[in-house]
């Protein structure tokens, strides 16, 4: 098989098994939330220690992507991309395990964790190079809604299935998932070495851009966690809804990102920078307007559903972008991306905790809506070498 030009078929069943992959493994990483009660019980540990199971993931990814993506970037996809699925696999049915101590789904986790940090810098140049330059960030946009089904579908399913058949199922389940994905990846992708795809380095390489990127990448994601660490609390004691309610709130929120990554993904390859700043704005107007009109109940419900929309999309064309501007390799600028993702999600936690002592929750969203201003006013800063936006897009589409 010619690996430049695979089947039109075979390109689609490989985009839809990264897509199931990048649905396994985000679940994965959340599924913990919604069964902490179930897990402490069973494993005899505190909550906080499940707790841990989810911080833990989010930092090893933070510090293993940069190393892990340097340490591959010669290794075939093909081969790469089929161990990370078995590593996903096999630490999923690790977790299932009945006699499975604390210990040991702590070692699965953090395997589980460092496999998800590569998956991340290289799904992207692995699908985008089986198509054409010009469709790069409609498929960007594909495997974000992979990604964003986790959140709407995956996490509350697992969260049922784990209530009802005892936590250890829905880490089964994602362990098959793992294998359909490995299977297809295994079998469809071309064997080539990664330096040949014209996705393995920058369409247009603009040091400066890149740094722009990764700087409000950091700024909004620590933003919106700063807040929304502690949405549940704020939905309690600002806008006054019950425990029955939160539920209902957090699931227009996911599905209100679902849309929003569905939408944006298939014109990021016709308006890269606008797809970036709009959600950026939106988030930043979204965070604010909780903090000052957060005791309407329908305002919150409207500004929820305006800050998922923008969340996911924001690091969807931060994602976007890296594969434009990287000045070298993109699945190492990918890698760095996703570690200063991971870096604000636990710093927006930390710095939102702090603030509640002297703030309460209003004062978290205050500050998240201020960090995220500040990723706009760093996006927004023009650079005086750049050439036209049409020049460059006639770049990013001709390279």
């Amino acid at each position: 098989m010619d690996s430049a030009s695979p089947a039109p078929w075979r390109r689609a069943t490989v985009v839809a098994a990264l897509m199931l992959a990048a649905f396994t493994f985000n679940t994965t990483e959340n599924l913990p939330v919604g069964l902490l009660p179930l897990m402490a019980d069973d494993l005899r540990v505190s909550l906080a220690a499940v707790g841990a199971l989810v911080t833990g993931y989010g930092l090893t990814v933070a510090v293993g992507s940069l190393p892990l993506a340097h340490t591959t970037r010669s290794v075939p996809r093909r081969y790469l991309m089929t161990g990370l699925l078995a590593v996903l696999a096999v630490a999923s049915w690790l977790s299932a395990l009945t006699a499975v101590s604390y210990g040991l789904l702590l070692a699965a986790r953090v395997a589980t964790a460092l496999a998800q940090a590569l998956f991340w810098a290289v799904m992207g140049p692995v699908a985008v190079g089986l198509f054409p330059p010009r469709r790069r960030g409609r498929i960007i946009g594909l495997l974000s809604v992979g990604g964003s089904l986790a959140t709407v579908a995956g996490v509350p399913a697992g969260t049922w299935l784990g209530g009802h058949s005892g936590w250890r199922v829905p880490f089964a389940v994602l362990g098959a998932l793992a294998v359909v994905a490995l299977v297809a990846v295994a079998v469809l992708l071309p064997t080539s070495r990664p330096q040949e795809s014209h996705s393995a380095y920058g369409a247009a390489p603009d040091r400066r851009r890149f740094l722009v990127v990764l700087a409000t990448t950091a700024l909004s994601v620590t933003g919106a966690f700063t807040g929304f660490t502690y949405i549940t609390a704020f939905l309690d004691e600002v806008s006054g809804f019950g425990r029955d309610a939160v539920s209902a709130v957090l699931l227009a929120f996911g599905a209100a990102g679902l849309a929003g990554v569905t939408v944006a993904g298939p014109l990021l390859d016709r308006c890269p920078r606008a797809t970036l700043a709009v959600p950026v704005a939106g988030q930043a107007a979204a965070l604010l307007g909780l903090y000052a009109g957060g005791s309407s109940q329908v305002a919150t419900v409207v500004l929820l559903m305006l800050l998922g929309a923008s969340v996911g999309p924001v690091f969807m064309a931060t994602q976007s972008q890296v594969l434009l501007v990287a000045p070298g390799r993109t699945e190492t600028a990918l890698a760095a991306n996703s570690a200063a993702f991971n870096v604000g999600v636990a710093a927006g936690a930390l710095l939102g905790g702090a603030l509640l002592p002297s703030a309460g929750t209003r004062g978290a969203f205050l500050a998240g809506g201020l960090l995220t201003v500040g990723a706009l006013v760093v996006l927004a800063r023009p650079n005086p070498q750049d050439p036209p936006q049409k020049s460059r897009d006639s770049v990013s589409v001709e390279h």
